[in-house]
Parts: structure tokens; sequence; C-alpha cells
């Protein structure tokens, strides 16, 4: 499989998981996440580890967030692909405007189909 092909098979992936986090689908949030998933987030806590820790993340951000299209845009997105390992980096817009963060997902090719192993999302500060 050529890299323009992997980098396709992400981007379609990515593309699956942001309409799902717009219409608050969490099974589709769920769907290509690894069961041992890490992610680093901006709220508390920094780091939930596993599935249920993840799935449990996304009540504070659904409950918080209105759904419709601009509820979580993943913009700008930069994709590298090898065979079996990925990651894919790029500016997070929630909610049309109102928090600008970054996202950073490292996937992992399981059983022939990218899952994402780890998730991280940062807000930048102002310091002084």
């Amino acid at each position: 499989m050529t890299r323009e092909r992997r980098e396709q098979e992400i981007r379609a992936l990515i593309d699956d998981w942001t309409d799902a986090i717009c219409n608050g689908d969490i099974k589709r949030v769920l769907e290509n996440r690894t069961d041992d998933i890490v992610l680093y987030d901006v709220p508390e806590p920094l780091q939930s580890t596993g599935i249920k820790a993840y799935e449990a993340t996304w009540s504070l951000f659904f409950d918080h967030n209105p759904a419709g299209p601009n509820r979580f845009c993943f913009r700008d997105i930069q994709i590298v692909a090898g065979e079996d390992v990925a990651y894919a980096f790029g500016r997070l817009v929630i909610g049309g405007g109102d928090a600008h963060c970054r996202l950073t997902l490292g996937l992992r090719r399981v059983n022939g189909e990218w899952k994402v192993t780890h998730e991280h999302h940062s807000m930048p500060i102002k310091l002084g």
C-alpha cells in the first residue's frame, strides 16, 4: 500500500471521528480507538487510560458544547503514515471559535485497520 493510500485511510478515519463528535455519536467516537488508548486532555483528568476512561471524557465535552458542524473542527491536518505506525496533528477549533487548541493523534495498524492509540489535546496559555 502506498503512503498516499495510508494517509487517505487515516484522513477518512479522522473525518468520520470529527463528524461523530459534531453529532454526539459516542459509538462512532470510540470506534477506531484501542482498548488501551491514552488521552492527554485539557480539562482534568490530564491523563485518561483505557477506553472506558476515554469514553467518560466525552460526556463532559458533550455536556458543554452543543451539537452541530462547528462543535469540533480539526483543521490544517498533517498526516505522516508509515507501514504500521502513523501520527496526525493540527489545530482544533471548538464551538465555532470559542476555543483554539492543538490536537495530535498517534495511530497503529491493528489487524489491517488504523486505530488511535494516543490522543493529545492542548491549549496555549499566555504568560505574563
